[in-house]
Parts: structure tokens; sequence; C-alpha cells
């Protein structure tokens, strides 16, 4: 068996054809994903970047290996009991059992760098970084990827994960590639100068006025990614620049595609493309970022060609990422690990049979502090900490009528929020039990990150961009945002805080 992961770093499944999308942005995706299954609603259980894949590779929830965020003690594992010669990552993670299941694994990614996220690269026998620190575009994977596969793609029972940055921010695609969207219509709720104006009003790190995260400044290295959306010109600069990333990606994949017929192994080798994580493009007026735990930023693609499985076929059942986990062991004829977290679909690739949970628990500590639960039509979200965007503590969303989140339904229907805050509830008292059952400390990170003056992308601790960006709220318009923020967060600002 030869099995390629193909990651693609911030890729929403909305902006690929075989999801519905209007621009004809993925043909080569959209052509595996005819000869696979494609799965609809799978999410990240944990994003962004650095706990979605850490919960991908060990298998479990972030409030199990205590990595949630992106700075901070939530940026590291918690501390294991009793650890032996080898950690769990290295033991139990989904790498370590594809080597148990007699597979050479190989990566091609800079992650674990990019993140100090050592425990990302356990149980490969190959590491390949692209070197640059998650800031490469895919001319510079490609000759790494095209090295690879030249020496092993004929050899048997083989693993490889090739991670493609080009839809992350800031768009990088090189300007000779041009602009294959130029004529092309932009999404029908963003071609709204309304909407825009509206935004305009917002504030937060990556808002329409701040896209640099508190500022808008710009970078001569990436012309495709603008500093702010403040008129229909840039909006389209925006979504360009998000898409082209998106094409210039698929191209690649096309490239390994053909070189997996040219050498007679496509219909032998396995091949998956997923991402970490979405991109909230406008969504609660964020822009440029996957700073929320909702449908923009934890709904991921999912699509899975595997020899002698399903093909043309699309799922429909709510999965996490982690379930990938047990579903891989499961294909290969292998257990998974009590201690994952996920549960297998793989009679949905073998059969054809629908499989899925009821309801999904997804979390963000790393732009805000959220938990949502996502069950039928609904995402219900919780803030804890706003990330200085003033969410309400609770939203609901009918994501079917409503997939951009622009509708927060929670104050008329006080009944569905009251069912989404039993579930998670449930699901929380669930994991706190799991903790305590497996030893080592029973502290929902959650609460760890906040404790630390909050995300570290909008941190009001010590060192807090919250003062200056004040004042560039008042300069730029948006003193009432200011004056709320300044009330909300005063005990920081003005040093009260125990």
């Amino acid at each position: 068996m030869r099995i390629i992961y193909l990651d693609i770093d911030s890729q929403r499944p909305d902006h690929l054809g075989c999801y519905g999308y209007h621009r004809n942005a993925t043909p080569n995706i959209d052509a595996l994903a005819r000869e696979g299954v494609r799965f609809d609603k799978v999410y990240a259980a944990d994003a962004p970047c650095l706990p979605s894949r850490t919960g991908f590779y060990s298998g479990r929830f972030g409030i199990q290996t205590g990595v949630v965020g992106h700075g901070g003690t939530a940026a590291q594992p918690r501390i294991q009991p009793h650890r032996g010669f080898r950690d769990l990552f290295d033991e139990q993670g989904l790498a370590r059992q594809l080597q148990e299941a007699g597979m050479h694994t190989a990566m091609i990614s800079p992650f674990g760098q990019r993140h100090a996220a050592h425990w990302f690269y356990a149980g490969f026998n190959e590491i390949h970084n692209t070197g640059f620190g998650g800031m490469e575009s895919a001319e510079q994977v490609m000759p790494v990827v095209n090295r690879w596969l030249s020496v092993h793609a004929t050899q048997d029972n083989w693993y490889l994960h090739i991670n493609f940055w080009d839809p992350h921010t800031p768009y990088r695609v090189p300007l000779e590639y041009g602009e294959p969207f130029a004529n092309e219509p932009l999404p029908a709720w963003l071609d709204d100068a309304a909407l825009i104006r509206r935004h305009n009003q917002m504030t937060g790190p990556h808002s329409s006025m701040d896209i640099g995260m508190y500022d808008d400044g710009e970078s001569p290295r990436y012309p495709r990614h603008p500093g702010k959306v403040t008129n229909l010109q840039e909006m389209r600069k925006f979504i360009n620049g998000y898409d082209t990333g998106v094409r210039y990606v698929d191209e690649q994949v096309g490239r390994i595609v053909a070189f997996l017929k040219s050498t007679g192994i496509y219909d032998q080798t396995a091949v998956i493309v997923s991402a970490d994580h979405g991109e909230n493009l406008g969504e609660l007026g964020i822009y440029a970022e996957h700073g929320t735990a909702d449908e923009c930023t934890c709904h991921i693609p999912l699509m899975i060609k595997w020899p002698g499985g399903r093909a043309d076929m699309v799922e429909g059942g709510l999965h996490y990422q982690l379930d990938l986990a047990p579903t891989l062991m499961e294909l290969l004829g292998h257990q998974a690990c009590p201690i994952w977290d996920g549960q297998s679909f793989a009679h949905a690739i073998t059969h054809g049979q629908p499989t899925g949970h009821e309801a999904l628990v997804i979390s963000q500590c790393a732009h805000v502090c959220q938990r949502s639960v996502r069950w039928n039509d609904w995402l219900y979200m919780r803030t804890y900490h706003d990330g200085f965007h003033l969410f309400e503590q609770e939203m609901l969303f009918n994501v079917q009528t409503d997939p951009h989140e622009q509708h927060n339904l929670a104050a008329a229907n006080p009944e569905l929020c009251r069912q989404a805050a039993w579930r998670l509830m449930q699901w929380h008292d669930g994991q706190m039990q799991r903790l305590a059952e497996l030893g080592g400390d029973v502290i929902d990170p959650l609460w760890t990150v906040i404790r630390e003056g909050g995300p570290m992308h909008a941190n009001a601790g010590p060192g807090s961009p919250l003062p200056g960006y004040l004042k560039r709220l008042q300069a730029t318009g948006r003193s009432y945002g200011a004056a709320r923020l300044r009330e909300k967060y005063r005990r920081f600002l003005d040093g009260t805080r125990p």
C-alpha cells in the first residue's frame, strides 16, 4: 500500500469546485474527488494550525493533549505522568502506528520547526523540512516532492505527508503566475458594498480595516496580499489572492497525479486531500485568518481515493479530522489505539455505508477562546475570550441557510441554545473524566489560556497590542468600538487585574 496525504494549509471546502465553488479553481482536485469518497462535513476538533495538526497525528482532542493555542503553556503538550523511554506521541501517535503496520513514513513539511512542535515529527522515518517556516510557495515545495517520488514511488508500503501553503496568508503566489480569476465574479455574499461598510466599523485583529492583524500594512514581498478591504476593488484583490493560492496548489496536485500515472502506480496508491483548517474570508468580520471556532475555520475538505474503495461518492455524516487516524488503521487491517478520541469511518470508503457523530464540539484558543457545537443544521458558539472582536457570549447560526454566519439567532432560539449548551457540558464532563482517569493534571487548557491573559494573538497581559490598537481604532473612525473594548478590558489596561 502507498498513501499520499496532501495537506493544504487554510483550504476551505467551499472554494473547491467539487464542493460547489463557482470558480474553476480546482480541476485536478475535483477529478480526484470523482475517483473516491468526498466527505462533506469534516471538522478540525481544535483550530488553528498547531492544535489541529497535533490532534491529527495524536488522534486526540486538545483538551487531552494540552495543545490548544499558539503560545504560552497551552502550546506545549501536558506533562505525561510515568513517561517511559518514549512518550505517547511516539508510542501511540498515528505515524508510529503506520510504522507498526509496515509503512515507511515520510514527511515534506516545515511545520514542526514553524511552531517548535517537534512532537509533530514523532514516528516519521524521514523528515524533509522545506526550510522557510511556512512561508513556502509551491515552487519551493515541489522540487523536494519530485526528488522523493523519483526515488520511492515504485517501492511498496509507504506513507508520504506533503504540506502546501499557498492559500495561507500572506498570499504568496509569484506575480508571473498571472491573474486566473481577473474576470471571474466574486462570491455573491461578498459582492456587497453595504457589507463592506458594516465590516469597516468592526474591531479586532484581521478585521477588514486591519488585515495585517492590528494594522493595514502591506509588504512589497507579497503584492497579492492587501492590507485592508474598504471597497469592492479591494475585496476582489483579497478573494483573488486566496483563490490564486488554491489554484496554484491544484496544479501541483495535477503534477503529482500525472507522475503516479506515468509510473503505473496510480491505481494502487491511496490519495487523500485535506487541510488543517479553513479560513475566515469575511465571516464574523474577520479577513485572512483562521480565527474562530466555527464553520469557516473548522470545516475542512476531505477526499479519499482508496484502492478498491468506493468512487464518485459523497458522504454527509459529521466527522472530526482526528477520526482519520482510526480510519486509516482499519483500512490497513490494524487496530486503533485505545487512547485515540476518534471513531473510524472506514465503512463509508469500503462499503458506502453512512457513518458519523450525532454532534461535534470544536474549539479555538489561539485567536479567541471559543467552544462550539455543530449538529443538524446548527452551529452554537460559546465565547470565553472575544479576541477583541466584541463577540456575544452566545451565538447561534443555521449553517444551511446562513453558511457565512451573518445572522445570530441565539436571542430568538433560547431552547436551541440550551440544547447546545447541554451537549457542550456533556462533552466537557466526559473529557475531564477521561483526563482524570489517564492521570496527570486535570486542568482544562482553555482556562490556562484565559489565566495567561487570553489567546496568544489577542493577549491582554503584559506587552499586549491592545493599548496601541485602541489608538488606531480612534484614528480610523471606530471610537465606539474602542470605548467598548476599553471598558471590557479595563482591568488589564489600568493594571488592576489581580
